[in-house]
């Protein structure tokens, strides 16, 4: 049996079910193991004694088990709030309102002042009876703390990108109020270009927000209507061979027939944009966009639509193909936010698809989605 999980000498009551009826290492009746649970779980009796502490409590307040068993819970667990106040005093769970459940997580102080995650829950035999159990749960801070770095990381990247397209703007605009005069057409169209450029740029990185917010929250909405996948993938080259890219590096091969796909032909077209500009900018030779029908990702459809992106350049390293969807993941050193990628798997996810990555056949970067048709049921 663990130490972590020892019963404290008298802590059994009338009320608990006899030890022999209980799971090993399950002192306080639970009906689990407690040191199986991954977060920390400190459970004190009616009478405010400890009488389980389990292995993952042990981790996080570096308090032995045995030291804290049978000892009064503001002892054994002497936590403050971050104004300095001892939490057990101030909320006074055997005291106080008896209509109290519990008291939800915050952030509070263990002794030498590290941050610890505290919840409680309040076990009355009725209602509004005396407390029988005070269940204390404990979680570190580092799974908040990496995620508030994350947004930090996200604040920064933006604010960098953000600061040399206004500083363009700004100072383009300021020279073209105050010297006006001084400069021939084509200079003003020159200058003006680039602060409609840079604009754009603006805009796109809002745009990378506002997307980023909606799928990390759930809320990315999709507007189906019928998309032509082959034509979609079409205009997109159209348009790099329209801004200078030779339409030899180009080869779109589209299998016949497809499947009726309903898409959201605005998302589709961002999926497309992120993937043949990452193929274009990033990779090298002829970049291959395969449209096929395949099996759909969703188990009650037979039939989907796969894109295969591909390019001749160097590839993904192995030891990257993992965290090529993630936030910041670049390919290289040739700018960008690094957030493409990630938007595109929420995209394709949010339309009940799947995205992969792997080596193409020349030995370049192989991006794949597939999606499935999601016909309306009035055409099934």
């Amino acid at each position: 049996m663990s130490v972590g999980t020892s019963s404290a000498p008298g802590a059994q009551d009338a009320g608990s079910p006899p030890a022999a009826s209980r799971p090993p290492g399950d002192p306080a009746g639970l009906g689990i193991d407690p040191d199986q649970l991954p977060d920390g779980l400190v459970v004190a009796d009616e009478q405010g004694h400890v009488i389980c502490f389990n292995a993952a409590a042990e981790r996080i307040t570096a308090v032995r088990a045995q030291d804290a068993l049978g000892q009064r819970l503001e002892k054994a667990l002497p936590l403050e709030d971050l104004e300095g106040r001892r939490w057990w005093q101030l909320t006074d769970p055997y005291g106080g309102l008896a209509i109290r459940v519990g008291q939800p997580e915050r952030n509070l102080l263990l002794p030498g002042g590290r941050e610890v995650l505290v919840s409680a829950s309040y076990v009355r035999t009725r209602p509004t009876g005396p407390l029988r159990r005070l269940v204390v749960t404990l979680r570190d801070t580092e799974a908040r703390r990496r995620t508030e770095r994350s947004h930090a990381e996200l604040i920064a990247t933006v604010a960098h990108e953000l600061r040399s397209p206004l500083t363009s703007v700004k100072g383009f605009t300021a020279t073209l109020l105050a010297k006006w005069e001084r400069f021939t057409d084509d200079q003003k169209r020159l200058m003006l270009e680039t602060v409609d450029a840079d604009a754009d740029r603006v805009t796109r990185l809002i745009a990378e927000l506002l997307d980023i917010s909606r799928i990390d929250s759930g809320r990315l909405e999709v507007r189906r209507q019928p998309v032509d996948m082959g034509a979609a993938v079409g205009r997109h080259i159209q348009a790099y061979v329209a801004a200078g890219q030779p339409a030899d590096r180009f080869l779109l091969r589209v299998q016949q027939p497809l499947p009726d796909l309903w898409a959201d032909p605005d998302k589709i077209d961002q999926v497309l944009s992120n993937l043949l500009e990452n193929a274009v900018r990033h990779g090298e030779g002829t970049v291959t966009i395969d449209v096929t029908a395949t099996a759909s990702p969703r188990e009650d459809e037979d039939t989907g639509t796969s894109v295969t992106v591909s390019d001749e350049g160097p590839g993904i390293p192995e030891e990257s193909m993992n965290r090529v969807f993630t936030r910041f993941w670049r390919g290289s050193k040739r700018g960008g936010t690094g957030l493409g990628l990630y938007i595109v798997k929420g995209i394709v996810e949010a339309h009940g698809g799947t995205i992969t990555v792997g080596r193409a056949p020349g030995a370049g970067a192989e991006f794949r989605f597939t999606l499935p048709v999601s016909a309306p049921a009035y055409l099934a």
